[in-house]
């Protein structure tokens, strides 16, 4: 009978993923960091382009928030993994499945707690 791998070795996978992908989400932020968003260092005399830098750099803002919401996320899920806590839902307990850890790793519910989340999400919409 094969033996059920140890909880810390069983999201090794995920947990190395996880960390890839927070190195790389931090090393774009060091290269914006270093030079690529300084609002206002460039003079425009065309009004249509300053207005075209402006919006690309709120563009730019909005993807750099969404990657901070994420790598907080990444965190949170390696302390998890850390603590024994990561794959099981906080809403109802359960174990989330495999299949929705390695599609969505960062996630704190099961696919029936989210499921229903949406949809009370979309009652008060």
């Amino acid at each position: 009978m094969a033996q059920k791998p140890k909880k810390e070795h069983r999201f090794e996978d995920i947990k190395k993923e996880l960390e890839r992908q927070k190195s790389v989400l931090l090393a774009e932020a060091g290269v914006i960091i270093g030079g690529g968003l300084n609002p206002g260092s460039e003079n425009y005399s065309d009004l249509g382009d300053q207005a075209t830098a402006v919006a690309d750099q709120n563009f730019l803002l909005r993807i750099k928030e969404r990657e901070q919401k994420l790598l907080k996320k990444i965190d949170e899920a390696l302390e998890r993994i850390a603590s024994g806590a990561f794959g099981i839902c906080e809403s109802c307990g359960a174990e989330i499945s495999a299949k929705r850890l390695l599609a969505r790793p960062v996630t704190t519910l099961c696919i029936e707690c989210k499921t229903r989340q949406e949809q009370e999400e979309k009652i008060r919409k």
